[in-house]
């Protein structure tokens, strides 16, 4: 059996080096599945799997000897990055400093954003975990004003179609299954922000 995504029904296989295989275990205790045990001293594949292998690659990056490769459900070993050194890691301090200084922009300059800055945007957010199962991530890049506001088009052609999601008839129905505190979070923000949204699009707003 394999946990199904959008990628692949299928579970990753498991490959095991037994000559280079020292029988350290690590790989049976990062493995959460229950994919892999150890026999004889060597790590095995196990027949206690609950999923089957999900392809999250821990067993791979911990094993000292590279005794292990996954492939399937898009990963690889030819794929592996070296995990970087201590000295070129960030300290706790300037960690928190860079968490707590943080702020959501709303306001935006008449400036287009240069592609180096695209890309290592990119490259961060795909360090991003991705849960359990390994979940699809899907990310789009409006390069320009045109397509920003194209964009904002649909959504709020979009928003004017849903709008019976937040009319009265349906809140009230809604309330006694998803209680008080949803029934005033749609009350009170959902629907406002539906009529901002579809207004300022009627009347030609950005």
């Amino acid at each position: 059996m394999a946990i199904p995504t959008t990628r692949t029904n299928e579970s990753a296989n498991i490959l095991i080096d037994k000559n280079k295989c020292n029988g350290c275990g690590l790989c049976v205790e990062v493995c959460k599945d229950f994919s892999l045990e150890l026999k004889d001293k060597k790590a095995s594949l196990s027949d206690q799997s609950v999923f089957g292998c999900i392809g999250c690659g821990h067993c791979m990056m911990v094993c000292p000897q590279e005794a292990i490769q996954i492939d399937g459900r898009t990963t690889s070993f030819s794929e592996l990055e070296d995990i970087p050194s201590e000295d070129s890691k960030t300290n706790y301090l300037n960690l928190l400093a860079l968490l707590k200084s943080r702020r959501s922009i709303r306001e935006f300059k008449d400036k287009s954003v240069e592609d180096e800055k695209i890309n290592l945007i990119l490259e961060a957010a795909q360090t991003a975990p991705m849960g359990l199962p390994p979940s699809d991530v899907h990310v789009v890049v409006l390069r320009n004003k045109t397509k920003v506001r194209a964009f904002a088009n649909d959504f709020c052609n979009y928003l004017n179609q849903m709008k019976w999601l937040v009319s009265d008839f349906t809140l009230s129905i809604m309330r006694p299954f998803w209680g008080k505190t949803n029934d005033a979070m749609f009350r009170n923000f959902i629907r406002p922000l539906f009529d901002v949204y579809i207004n300022g699009m009627k009347k030609g707003d950005n």
